[in-house]
Protein backbone atom coordinates (compact mmCIF):
# COMPACT_ATOMS: atom_id res chain seq x y z
CA UNK A 1 0.00 0.00 0.00
CA UNK A 2 1.36 3.12 -1.08
CA UNK A 3 1.54 6.43 0.96
CA UNK A 4 -1.21 8.32 -1.08
CA UNK A 5 -3.27 4.58 -0.57
CA UNK A 6 -3.02 5.06 2.84
CA UNK A 7 -4.01 8.50 3.66
CA UNK A 8 -6.98 8.09 0.99
CA UNK A 9 -8.43 4.86 3.26
CA UNK A 10 -8.36 6.88 6.32
CA UNK A 11 -9.91 9.89 4.80
CA UNK A 12 -12.56 6.91 3.95
CA UNK A 13 -12.80 5.63 7.28
CA UNK A 14 -12.56 9.09 8.44
CA UNK A 15 -16.53 9.96 6.88
CA UNK A 16 -17.77 6.92 7.77
CA UNK A 17 -18.86 7.82 11.66
CA UNK A 18 -20.54 10.88 10.46
CA UNK A 19 -22.35 9.79 7.13
CA UNK A 20 -23.99 6.46 9.83
CA UNK A 21 -24.79 9.02 12.47
CA UNK A 22 -26.81 11.54 9.69
CA UNK A 23 -27.81 8.18 8.45
CA UNK A 24 -29.79 7.40 11.52
CA UNK A 25 -30.40 10.56 12.38
CA UNK A 26 -34.39 11.39 13.72
CA UNK A 27 -34.86 7.80 13.15
CA UNK A 28 -38.06 6.13 14.98
CA UNK A 29 -37.77 3.61 17.14
CA UNK A 30 -40.05 0.79 15.00
CA UNK A 31 -37.36 1.79 11.96
CA UNK A 32 -34.49 1.26 14.03
CA UNK A 33 -35.93 -2.17 15.55
CA UNK A 34 -37.09 -3.32 12.07
CA UNK A 35 -35.95 -6.36 11.23
CA UNK A 36 -36.42 -7.62 7.90
CA UNK A 37 -36.41 -11.46 8.96
CA UNK A 38 -35.53 -13.10 12.36
CA UNK A 39 -32.12 -14.27 11.63
CA UNK A 40 -30.58 -10.44 9.94
CA UNK A 41 -29.79 -7.47 11.49
CA UNK A 42 -32.19 -4.10 12.55
CA UNK A 43 -30.53 -0.63 12.33
CA UNK A 44 -29.69 -0.75 15.66
CA UNK A 45 -27.76 -4.01 15.88
CA UNK A 46 -25.70 -2.57 13.14
CA UNK A 47 -24.85 -0.02 15.21
CA UNK A 48 -23.85 -1.82 18.05
CA UNK A 49 -21.96 -3.63 15.46
CA UNK A 50 -19.86 -0.85 14.52
CA UNK A 51 -19.59 0.33 18.11
CA UNK A 52 -17.94 -3.04 18.97
CA UNK A 53 -16.09 -3.88 16.12
CA UNK A 54 -14.39 -0.53 16.22
CA UNK A 55 -12.80 -1.77 19.47
CA UNK A 56 -11.63 -5.35 17.99
CA UNK A 57 -10.37 -3.34 14.82
CA UNK A 58 -8.42 -1.11 17.37
CA UNK A 59 -7.00 -3.96 19.72
CA UNK A 60 -5.84 -6.02 16.48
CA UNK A 61 -3.87 -3.02 14.95
CA UNK A 62 -2.50 -2.57 18.17
CA UNK A 63 -1.50 -6.02 18.63
CA UNK A 64 -0.40 -6.37 15.06
CA UNK A 65 1.82 -3.21 15.74
CA UNK A 66 3.43 -3.85 18.99
CA UNK A 67 3.35 -7.60 20.02
CA UNK A 68 5.53 -10.02 18.88
CA UNK A 69 3.76 -12.75 16.88
CA UNK A 70 -0.01 -12.32 17.67
CA UNK A 71 -2.75 -14.39 17.40
CA UNK A 72 -6.47 -12.67 16.71
CA UNK A 73 -9.15 -14.02 18.61
CA UNK A 74 -11.94 -14.96 16.53
CA UNK A 75 -15.39 -13.32 17.15
CA UNK A 76 -18.52 -14.42 16.47
CA UNK A 77 -20.86 -10.83 15.28
CA UNK A 78 -24.01 -12.65 15.07
CA UNK A 79 -23.47 -14.32 18.73
CA UNK A 80 -22.10 -10.36 19.89
CA UNK A 81 -25.19 -9.04 18.44
CA UNK A 82 -28.23 -11.68 19.96
CA UNK A 83 -25.69 -11.90 23.64
CA UNK A 84 -24.64 -8.76 24.15
CA UNK A 85 -27.71 -6.65 23.70
CA UNK A 86 -27.25 -4.24 21.37
CA UNK A 87 -31.32 -4.14 21.04
CA UNK A 88 -31.19 -2.60 24.53
CA UNK A 89 -28.86 0.25 24.01
CA UNK A 90 -28.87 3.87 22.93
CA UNK A 91 -28.80 4.73 19.58
CA UNK A 92 -26.90 7.65 19.95
CA UNK A 93 -24.70 6.52 22.48
CA UNK A 94 -23.80 3.59 19.75
CA UNK A 95 -22.62 6.33 17.10
CA UNK A 96 -20.77 8.07 19.88
CA UNK A 97 -18.52 4.98 20.49
CA UNK A 98 -18.54 4.16 17.12
CA UNK A 99 -17.14 7.75 16.47
CA UNK A 100 -14.96 8.15 19.21
CA UNK A 101 -12.86 4.77 18.95
CA UNK A 102 -13.31 5.39 15.07
CA UNK A 103 -11.14 8.68 15.97
CA UNK A 104 -8.43 7.07 18.59
CA UNK A 105 -8.07 4.24 15.87
CA UNK A 106 -7.55 6.89 13.08
CA UNK A 107 -5.15 8.61 15.59
CA UNK A 108 -3.13 5.26 15.68
CA UNK A 109 -3.37 4.62 11.90
CA UNK A 110 -1.65 8.73 11.07
CA UNK A 111 1.40 7.83 13.04
CA UNK A 112 2.56 4.54 11.41
CA UNK A 113 5.97 4.54 10.49
CA UNK A 114 7.58 3.25 7.23
CA UNK A 115 6.79 -0.75 7.79
CA UNK A 116 4.10 -0.55 9.89
CA UNK A 117 1.82 -1.41 7.16
CA UNK A 118 3.79 -4.90 6.88
CA UNK A 119 3.16 -6.10 10.06
CA UNK A 120 1.03 -8.89 11.09
CA UNK A 121 -1.16 -11.09 12.71
CA UNK A 122 -2.14 -14.83 12.76
CA UNK A 123 -6.16 -14.38 12.09
CA UNK A 124 -7.53 -18.47 12.70
CA UNK A 125 -10.63 -18.02 11.08
CA UNK A 126 -9.04 -17.00 7.76
CA UNK A 127 -6.15 -19.59 8.38
CA UNK A 128 -3.48 -17.38 7.68
CA UNK A 129 -1.35 -13.97 8.79
CA UNK A 130 -3.47 -10.42 8.15
CA UNK A 131 -1.32 -7.51 7.77
CA UNK A 132 -2.15 -3.82 9.04
CA UNK A 133 -2.71 -2.71 5.58
CA UNK A 134 -5.29 -4.86 4.88
CA UNK A 135 -6.94 -3.56 8.24
CA UNK A 136 -6.65 -0.31 7.00
CA UNK A 137 -8.51 -1.24 3.80
CA UNK A 138 -10.64 -2.81 5.43
CA UNK A 139 -12.20 -0.16 7.68
CA UNK A 140 -11.96 1.49 5.02
CA UNK A 141 -14.65 -0.10 3.60
CA UNK A 142 -16.53 -1.63 6.42
CA UNK A 143 -18.68 1.51 7.59
CA UNK A 144 -19.64 2.50 3.87
CA UNK A 145 -20.42 -1.08 3.63
CA UNK A 146 -22.81 -0.99 6.96
CA UNK A 147 -24.31 2.15 5.87
CA UNK A 148 -25.67 1.09 2.71
CA UNK A 149 -27.01 -2.47 5.13
CA UNK A 150 -28.80 0.96 6.93
CA UNK A 151 -30.41 2.27 4.05
CA UNK A 152 -31.32 -0.74 2.35
CA UNK A 153 -33.18 -0.83 5.89
CA UNK A 154 -34.69 2.34 6.28
CA UNK A 155 -36.32 1.65 2.82
CA UNK A 156 -37.71 -1.67 3.61
CA UNK A 157 -39.19 -0.44 6.85
CA UNK A 158 -40.67 1.97 4.88
CA UNK A 159 -42.32 0.08 2.58
CA UNK A 160 -43.75 -2.13 5.20
CA UNK A 161 -46.16 0.97 6.63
Amino acid sequence: MSEVELREHIAAADKSPQRIAAAVSGLSDTILRYKPAPDQWSILEVLGHLADVEIVYAYRFRQMLADRKPVIAPMDQNAWATRLGYSEESPAELVAAYGLNRHRTLQLLRRLKPGDLEKSAYHPELQRDVTVAEYVAKIAAHGANHLAQIERLKKAAAGRR
